[in-house]
């Protein structure tokens, strides 16, 4: 490791898709530095200005289609979504929009049950488990009497079929389960055991996974276009896609709790997060996802809404092609994490409802250990940067190298996060105030996942704004996923093509150890290494804001940035 890594003091213990977009760039006005961070935009003041009279206009319309259809109103639930789904075959999503519809539709054997914040497993199709001495056999025994939304039989032979199916498909998410998992036996009917090739510390995690969630077998055998025509046993089957704009699903009348209040449940693909909090206000929508921090404290004042604010497990990053000829260079990738002030960013643009954070995985993760990082240091950033060759020859403060100066494209989704855009748009700013020319796009979430899912010697990403929330709620699905050299795009998760051997190693461990404490110091150590090689700027853990109507009673919010609505009714 260089020797300008941090210090770093010891201490205790989805995404990808396909899909068409335009990439849009951001003029070089766009840039801003730390002063700029918390002001408007003049098309912004513009937009609030008519903000009232556009209420006014929405509300006329909504109450007066309200009036004539309150009875079927009542028993419709429609939430929107910050990005449209990009498909719904749960062993192939990686996004948290597919994820979310999909949980209304399938069911695992496992699931979190949320307490008080924290996840814990608990039984969902499977009544009880046990598991043998070595840690290698995993026996479930199933409930009975369950069926899919097809009428077919939940058993033992459907569990076998579905991780078949995962285990032999190139499935984006049967890297999940390929290291340790190596068959399914159907002991009976009611009985399936998971055999391991070697212990495997988070596997009841990894069993509340989308991608271990149960698909209709039937599905499955008629070679069905499982991610347009999702089939389950869950509360909710599916009714309709219209692309671009909503997907409509409608009570299961067999479902193993009964059936849900709501007849209607509509996902609604939002990206602006001023129309997705407009239209809550008006009662378009009962339920807005991400509420932008902007609006928090006005809608705090309205009777009619119900926010709720919860720290959450998405941690916000910035990350970095380490193949890219620039880049590869750690004290380049060094010198961009001292030279954003995160601190700042969370204030001004987050407004306070997101806390900076050195580690990849956020302070709610299973695991979690606190390491220390980089500190806000434009100097300590221009002097990395002249050690990696750029330097200012001139006195113009543009460091150059071989008479170039240092560019770099940033790419944004807009709309997918909480104030992504205005984050990357601070990001430029604090890169150019070092002498860095970061040029930003921004496209659609399908077309940003597609450009950052090619594979390494087709990839032309640089750097690129993302988010990721551990769907396991386990350190395995953050360390792993990201940083190991086998889950390189388009295998895995990391999109960086970071690679370190000790970081691999420590991973491993903390795969394969049952100790939680064994696993708490492996996992340490790989951060400290993931944290001086700098493949990403890490930025911060986003709390989660969600706003409902008052009338909506029962919705279950998980810090996996999760609604749950089989339980949700309106009064």
């Amino acid at each position: 490791m260089p020797s300008s890594h941090p210090p770093v003091r010891g201490g205790g213990t989805g995404m990808e898709g396909g899909g068409e977009g335009t990439l849009r760039a951001m003029s070089p006005s766009g840039r801003m530095g730390l002063g700029a961070v918390s002001e408007p935009t003049k098309k912004e003041v513009a937009f609030m200005k008519n903000r009232r009279f556009l209420l006014f206009v929405l509300t006329v319309l909504v109450l007066f289609v309200a009036s004539s259809a309150f009875g079927a109103a009542s028993t419709t639930l429609t939430v929107g979504q910050g990005a449209e789904p990009v498909e719904l075959d749960p062993q192939n999503i990686t996004d948290n929009p597919s994820e979310e519809v999909c949980f209304q539709i399938y069911e695992g054997l496992v699931g979190f049950d949320v307490e008080d914040g924290r996840l814990e497993v608990a039984p969902r199709l499977a009544d009880s488990w046990e598991v043998s001495e070595d840690g290698r056999v995993w026996t479930f025994h199933l409930k009975k009497g369950v069926v899919f939304h097809s009428g077919a039989p939940f058993n033992a032979e459907a569990v076998k079929k579905n991780f078949d199916r995962l285990l032999t498909g190139k499935y984006k998410r049967s890297s999940l389960f390929t290291p340790f998992l190596s068959e399914v036996k159907v002991v009976d009917d009611a009985t399936v055991q998971f055999l391991l090739s070697m212990s495997f510390g988070p596997f009841l995690h990894t069993m509340c996974h989308t991608a271990a969630i149960i698909i209709d077998p039937t599905s499955i055998d008629s070679g069905v276009e499982i991610k347009n025509n999702p089939s389950g046993t869950g509360p909710f089957k599916f009714k309709s896609w219209q692309k671009g704009d909503r997907i409509t699903l409608e009570a299961f009348d067999k479902y193993r709790e009964g059936k849900p209040a709501m007849e209607t449940v509509v996902f609604m693909s939002i990206p602006d997060d001023n129309a997705r909090t407009m239209m809550l206000e008006t009662g378009e929508i009962d339920i807005a996802e991400r509420i932008s921090a902007f609006e928090v404290e006005r809608l705090k004042k309205d009777q009619n809404i119900a926010l709720t604010i919860q720290p959450g497990m998405r941690v916000m990053y910035i990350a970095m092609n380490n193949l890219d000829p620039t880049l590869k260079d750690p004290k380049v990738r060094q010198a961009i994490n001292y030279a954003v002030n995160r601190e700042a960013i969370c204030r001004n643009i987050l407004k306070g409802y997101a806390r900076p954070i050195d580690s990849p995985m956020a302070y709610a993760v299973n695991g979690y250990a606190p390491v220390e990082g980089y500190k806000y240091d434009p100097q300590k950033a221009r002097a990395l940067l002249a050690e990696a060759g750029w330097k200012d020859t001139d006195g113009d403060r543009i460091p150059k190298k071989g008479g170039k100066r240092l560019e770099l494209n940033l790419w944004s989704p807009n709309g997918r996060y909480p104030m992504d855009l205005k984050t990357a748009e601070a990001v430029q700013g604090y890169l150019h105030e070092i002498g860095i020319d970061a040029k930003l796009s921004t496209m659609d979430w399908a077309a940003f996942l597609a450009a950052t899912s090619v594979k390494p010697e087709e990839n032309k990403s640089q750097l690129f704004l993302m988010g990721w929330s551990p769907s396991t709620g386990d350190s395995d699905w953050v360390l792993r996923p990201l940083f190991h050299t086998k889950q390189w795009i388009p295998e895995g998760g990391n999109r960086s093509f970071y690679s370190d051997t000790e970081v691999d190693r420590y991973v491993d461990i903390g795969m394969t150890e049952n100790d939680p404490e064994k696993r708490k110091a492996a996992y340490l150590e790989a951060q400290k290494l993931i944290i001086a090689d700098a493949p990403w700027l890490t930025l911060y853990v986003l709390d989660n804001v969600n706003g409902r109507r008052s009338n909506v009673k029962g919705l279950v919010e998980s810090p996996l940035e999760l609604i749950f609505v089989k339980g949700v009714t309106k009064e």
